[in-house]
Parts: C-alpha cells; structure tokens; sequence
C-alpha cells in the first residue's frame, strides 16, 4: 500500500490522532468513506448522460432555461 509499512502508518496515524484530537477522527473518517464511495459512484454511472445526474448542471440549466 503506496510502500509504507506497519509502523509508519502507526505513527502517522498517532500524529494526525495528536493533531485532529480524539473526538475529530471519526468525523474525518466518516467523509472520507462518503467521499470515496461517492467518487466510486461517479465512476459506475459513466453510462447515464449528465441530465440524468442528481444536481447536475445540465438539469439546473435546463429548469433556468439558460444556455451556456
């Protein structure tokens, strides 16, 4: 994994837990998952056009009736 072994994880990790307090990480960890899976998602759906995206730009487009 990016050639970091055991113990360089341990301390980068005690550092960012030194950095970021105990309260923070979760917090962290949990939009860092969402913004993975939702780059995963962004990747999956490579078939359906942008008008078809939730909160797209070309569906606001549309609804304005601006064209850009």
């Amino acid at each position: 994994m990016f050639g970091l072994g055991m113990q360089e994880l341990i301390i980068i990790m005690g550092i960012a837990f030194l950095f970021f307090g105990g309260k923070k990480l979760p917090e962290i960890g949990a939009g860092l998952g969402q913004g993975i899976a939702s780059f995963k998602n962004g990747l999956n759906e490579k078939e359906s056009g942008p008008e078809k995206i939730k909160g797209g730009d070309q569906v606001e487009m549309e609804k304005t009736g601006d064209s850009a």
